[in-house]
């Protein structure tokens, strides 16, 4: 299938066509390059655009020949949402809007969309189901569930087919060393925990620790972006065969620490990680873990890289490779 890959030069968005490309199928990204990075677009074309230009959308959804839809572009800091609400429902609902503007233009009927756990807030009980209560506590999960009832929506009203994938803490980097996590702004806990090992820091600030946790620091489910990759393709292939829309958890099922990721860092690398406390963040639920197994039932999908030291270790050889 030819497919467009929306955000395909980030972080998840370029592994997944690196995935799609292994899997026999041709990706397009469509990227304004805002945060992604054009040295990551190294599997089919790269077109620049924003997501809010139905018509460039709608074009590009003709003139390649698309057959479906993998949506990544998205604004995706929590603590940012928490700051500007305004920006995450302008990019990441109203862009979508455009998107599925544009499919309607073009034909296209099938999207996997990026999800996340975010979705859910803060859990009665773990781990988390795909029927667990939706209470976004932050801006950005509220725009990716209000993105989610869209897709219901227009599936009722115009067939679309469609797939969105909830997942938990994206980690690690292609194990061919291909690709790696490189945002702009470096909110997450595996490459900053690396950065602080290597000196390029000077300390990791841990965020809460007094949650009610066993060592009081948060708790989440880290899937390393490979096994994300697969997820969306085996999704896509979901779709292509007719399968009904659904929503399904990305996870391993296993929940680690703020301080057992420092532990980890510190023996894949040999090297101390400073550690600098400082009060929680806005929306940061103290715990979230993923129940997995509708992915296995319905996709065939598992994490195949779950131990937190692959992951760690891929991560830290991506990043220790880079230079500063």
């Amino acid at each position: 299938m030819r497919v467009l890959v929306t955000g395909g030069a980030g972080y998840v968005g370029s592994h997944a066509c690196k995935r799609l490309a292994q899997a026999g199928h041709a990706p397009v990204t469509f990227d304004d390059l805002s945060e992604g990075h054009k040295e990551a677009v190294r599997w089919g074309p790269l077109v620049e655009g924003d997501l809010a230009d139905t018509k460039r959308v709608a074009a590009t959804l003709r003139e390649e020949r698309i057959e479906a839809v993998l949506h990544f572009a998205a604004n995706a800091y929590v603590g940012e949402s928490m700051r500007e609400p305004r920006k995450y429902f302008r990019n990441n609902v109203a862009g979508t809007v455009s998107l599925l503007d544009a499919m309607a233009e073009a034909g296209v009927t099938r999207l996997v969309f990026s999800s996340t756990c975010a979705t859910y807030g803060l859990p009665d009980k773990l781990p988390l189901t795909e029927d667990s209560p939706t209470r976004p506590v932050n801006p950005y999960g509220e725009s990716k569930l209000f993105v989610e009832k869209m897709l219901r929506w227009c599936h009722e009203s115009y067939g679309l087919q469609w797939a969105a994938l909830r997942y938990f803490i994206a980690a690690g980097a292609d194990p061919e060393g291909d690709l790696f996590e490189d945002h702009h702004v470096e909110t997450h806990l595996i490459p900053l925990a690396i950065d602080a090992a290597l000196g390029r820091r000077a300390a990791l600030d841990v965020f809460g620790t007094d949650y009610p946790t066993p060592d009081g620091t948060a708790i989440r489910d880290y899937v390393h972006v490979s096994d994300l990759a697969d997820a969306h393709v085996a999704a896509l292939e979901h779709l292509r065969a007719g399968g009904a829309p659904l929503v399904a958890n990305l996870g391993t099922g296993r929940g680690h620490s703020v301080k057992e990721v420092v532990a980890a860092v510190e023996r894949v690398s040999g090297r101390k990680v400073p550690v600098r406390h400082a009060p929680r963040r806005p929306g940061d639920p103290p715990e979230l873990v993923a129940d997995p197994s509708y992915a296995r039932r319905a996709l065939g999908w598992s994490a195949k890289r779950a131990d937190l030291d692959v992951i760690v270790r891929d991560a830290w050889k991506a990043r220790e490779a880079r230079k500063p």
